[in-house]
């Protein structure tokens, strides 16, 4: 990315390890798995009763005082969003129309906004009980339930599902009028939103950005989803800890987790000039789709190969520069397989030698949310030239060259590169350079 440098001042984190960056960072430096028994509903019929599940967790801790009526129109997964970016932004320490609109940091106009999301899945307690009013003689009758079932719904009763609201109530809490976008793309969405909204910096469209993403798929039908798909662990409800093990020999799925992670992106003068603590450089970008489309019965990694590849092209970096790889990991051996072979492919005999890191053994699959908090992760590494282990990894998989640890690795390292793919068939990536003036 020539020109316009971009800036990462702010982190924001809400996983099963809790809530920030640091309490997510110390989860991993002390090697330890966040995921529990599912306690947010009844789990008990469900072959997988385990996740990574956000505790003790209210979005109007997060939000102005005079918004905490709007988190009753808020999906979890925008819950989620909002106090991340409540985080991100306290930790950047940037002035925003949440604290004064006043005195902003960054004019409105000039302020973006990029949240990757996933598909909503509805609260089906509520659904079912406008349903009910429409049933007839024991069945559900379709013509009812457009004269009078619907009408059971509140009206903004869709305004809480739709995926792009996550960045609509972030935007509008913190002010943000410039860029603004919603990226559905799942696993990478985190990564093309980030990469998105530094190219907004870079060519001048926008001063300085929220981007990330956030999901919760930790209800009952996106349980069930995962679980006909078949890529969730089954044999570890006893043992919740070891539930979930990315690239290790004894894989044998994966756990859903919720939560998200978004970042502040600034240009890079502006950053410095009003004296932002910067932790590192987005200067690589890369995404990719599987040509091949969506086939359920194949693992698929997006063509993650061509997406990190595009990615240390656009950083002007070979694979020999790079230091670290945060690696996606889900847990399922397919898809592992095929990740590790798409790392190799990309970088080439030195992925043998990079050390690399997974989080999924900690924070569970996070989906949407999943790019953001890896992106988050590896800018954590840069800036303290520290490389977390990867939880529940013992001995690799068949296949797997990533050379994962399950101990802390020390630096220095100056390139970190993150990338991440979704089942659907897409990829991103991005690169991280530590800063310098």
């Amino acid at each position: 990315m020539p020109e316009r440098r971009v800036a990462i001042t702010g982190l924001g984190a809400v996983t099963a390890a809790g809530i920030g960056a640091e309490v997510l960072w110390e989860a991993l430096l002390q090697g330890r798995s966040c995921l529990r028994t599912i306690g947010l509903f009844d789990a008990g019929t469900f072959p997988c009763t385990v996740a990574g599940q956000v505790e003790d967790f209210s979005p109007r801790d997060f939000v102005p005082k005079s918004y905490r009526k709007a988190t009753k129109v808020m999906a979890r997964d925008i819950q989620l969003a909002v106090a991340a970016a409540d985080q991100a932004v306290k930790d950047a320490g940037i002035v925003t129309r949440a604290e004064d609109g006043n005195n902003m940091t960054y004019a409105p106009g000039r302020l973006g906004c990029n949240i990757g999301a996933g598909l909503i899945n509805p609260d089906l307690t509520e659904l079912g009980q406008a349903a009910n009013t429409a049933v007839a003689d024991g069945t559900f009758d379709l013509r009812l339930w457009g004269e009078q079932g619907m009408n059971n719904l509140t009206p903004l009763w869709l305004l809480k599902y739709l995926p792009n609201m996550l960045s609509c109530h972030v935007t509008i809490i913190h002010g943000c009028e410039g860029a603004s976008n919603a990226l559905t793309c799942g696993d990478a969405s985190g990564h093309m939103s980030i990469g998105e909204a530094g190219r907004w910096i870079q060519r001048g469209t926008a001063d300085a950005a929220i981007a990330g993403g956030a999901e919760s798929k930790l209800n009952p039908m996106g349980l069930l989803r995962q679980s006909l798909l078949k890529r969730l662990c089954t044999g570890r409800n006893d043992d919740p800890a070891e539930a979930c093990r990315p690239f290790d020999t004894d894989h044998d799925g994966t756990v859903i987790g919720e939560g998200g992670g978004l970042v502040i992106l600034e240009e890079m003068d502006s950053a410095v000039n009003r004296g932002a603590r910067i932790y590192a450089e987005l200067v690589g970008f890369g995404a990719a789709c599987d040509p091949g489309g969506v086939d359920i019965t194949r693992p698929t990694v997006g063509s993650l190969d061509v997406a990190v590849g595009n990615a240390l092209k656009d950083a002007g970096i070979g694979p020999d520069d790079v230091g670290l790889i945060v690696a996606h990991g889900t847990g399922v051996a397919g898809e592992d397989a095929a990740e590790a072979e798409a790392w190799a492919a990309a970088l080439g005999q030195a992925v043998g030698s990079v050390p690399a890191v997974a989080l999924t053994g900690t924070v569970g699959s996070l989906y949407a949310g999943a790019g953001g908090v890896e992106t988050i992760v590896a800018t954590m590494a840069l800036h303290t030239q520290t490389v977390p282990p990867t939880v529940n990894f013992t001995a690799p998989s068949d296949g797997c060259s990533l050379n994962l640890g399950s101990q802390q690795r020390s630096g220095p390292f100056d390139y970190a590169v993150s990338g991440a793919f979704s089942v659907g068939g897409q990829s991103g990536a991005v690169v991280l350079k530590t800063y310098q003036p």
